[in-house]
């Protein structure tokens, strides 16, 4: 079975009983503590919280590190592309090592690379700490979903999966408000000090209290030709790629927005950070609310139907946003190069109505990745995750390189992954109705 992280989880036999107490070897009771989901849920957190919290810091980390406007969108692509190479491989080392190990070094190696970001003189050097605490953070974004799987399943494992899935949405439009009212009073520094703490808490707790979930006798053979060959397998199904390539250039269109909406809020419409935040928490809910409304939909509506509809609104939100873009730039002042308040609703309005879409995209396009792949589900889901990544990195080091003193650039690379996602759309295969009835119930419990 796959989690929607996309490692390959192993499915639990009925061990003998244990002690449950903190600390006691897991692989050896069937039960589940009350405290260990809420643990799986802070280390799960790692993620957005790295992801996010930063990003109402770029005007000001540029200013301090002597960097150009914009430049700042590197660090996240760094990270995107330490995210991509964890995505792939942190799966498979957990199957061969098991789960506590891999991440206990994960988290370390983390807290040492939130350290050299927090220490960092110059913009390379915090690219390079980044992508190093990528890397490391990976175990902890991926490995928690396999624990549940270790420990439970059916309904169980689905009702836990939920909490694991709601603290990775409601932490996204938490950590941004949350880092833009800090930086009223504390450095961007300070912000990775605090990543830096909230690493070693994890690796604390992971040497104290977190017990190993996968028994040695389950665990299995680290094989990179074989995986190897597995991947390539996986990436000449039609399927797979075509619906691999629109969840990717979903990552695409986030990661643009991600990169670029500090720049744009905050130096050309005057925002402040606590402010910025605010805004992001804004375009969270209605990612997190479309997720919703796609949930109440599956089993009513086929995945492919909702899928298409989701992708029609995002090239008519991303048009129309480029084209209020192009509009306002006759708005321009000469002297202060900011856009008159008067365009700032309706691009907002516009980027809602895009960025809302890929909470119903994403979820459909992975069903139509994993449909031809029920032996090799957690590899699909981990190679399909790592073009997300890669393709995301590619925007953040896009944005940083093209001129950060119009939104042009933004609502541009948003239309250009929403036509993408069309043409990849307009190849990808019908599933058999008894696939994609099956698929719609595991898109449901995701």
């Amino acid at each position: 079975m796959a989690s929607p992280d996309g490692i390959t989880l192993t499915a639990s036999q009925e061990p003998p009983a244990a002690s449950t107490r903190p600390g006691a070897d897991m692989t050896a009771n069937p039960a589940m503590p009350s405290w260990l989901p809420i643990l799986l849920g802070f280390l799960t957190a790692v993620g957005p919280v790295s992801t996010d919290i930063y990003l109402p810091a770029f005007p000001a980390l540029e200013r301090s590190l002597h960097a150009a406007s914009g430049s700042a969108g590197m660090t996240l692509s760094a990270w995107m592309i330490g995210l991509a190479i964890g995505q792939i491989s942190m799966g498979p080392l957990s199957d061969r090592f098991g789960r506590r190990i891999p991440m206990l070094l994960g988290m370390l190696v983390y807290t040492i690379g939130s350290v050299g970001c927090a220490m960092s003189t110059s913009l390379w050097e915090m690219c390079g700490f980044r992508l190093l605490a990528a890397i490391a953070a990976s175990a902890s974004i991926v490995i928690p979903s396999a624990c549940v799987r270790d420990l439970s399943s059916g309904n169980a494992a689905a009702k836990l999966m939920s909490k694991l899935i709601l603290i990775q949405g409601v932490v996204p439009i938490l950590a941004p408000m949350l880092g833009g009212m800090a930086l009223d009073y504390i450095s961007w520094r300070a912000i990775f000090w605090v990543s830096a703490g909230y690493g070693g808490i994890c690796v604390l707790l992971l040497l104290r209290i977190f017990p190993e979930t996968l028994r040695p006798e389950a665990r299995r053979e680290l094989r990179p030709l074989s995986l190897l060959h597995r991947y390539t397998g996986i990436a000449r199904d039609r399927s797979f790629i075509t619906n691999g390539m629109i969840w990717g250039f979903s990552g695409f269109l986030s990661f643009t927005y991600l990169t670029a909406a500090p720049t744009v809020f905050e130096h050309i419409f005057g925002f402040t950070p606590a402010h910025y935040g605010m805004l992001f928490g804004l375009f969270a809910v209605c990612m997190i609310g479309a997720s919703q409304i796609n949930g109440a939909l599956v089993g009513r509506v086929s995945a492919g139907r909702l899928l298409g509809i989701a992708l029609a609104i995002a090239i008519v939100g991303a048009i129309a946003l480029l084209v209020v873009v192009m509009l306002g730039e006759q708005y321009l002042s000469p002297e202060t190069h900011q856009i008159r308040k008067i365009m700032l609703l309706p691009i907002v309005g516009c980027m809602m109505i895009t960025l809302g879409t890929t909470g119903i995209i994403g979820p459909n396009a992975m069903v139509g990745a994993l449909s031809n792949q029920p032996q090799y589900a957690g590899s699909a889901s981990a190679f399909a995750g790592t073009l997300q990544y890669a393709l995301g990195s590619l925007a953040s080091t896009a944005i940083g390189l093209l001129p950060s003193d119009t939104p042009a650039p933004m609502a541009a690379l948003m239309l250009f992954a929403a036509l993408m996602m069309g043409f990849f759309a307009v190849f990808r295969p019908h599933l058999p109705p008894e696939i994609e009835d099956a698929m719609e119930h595991a898109n449901a419990a995701h």
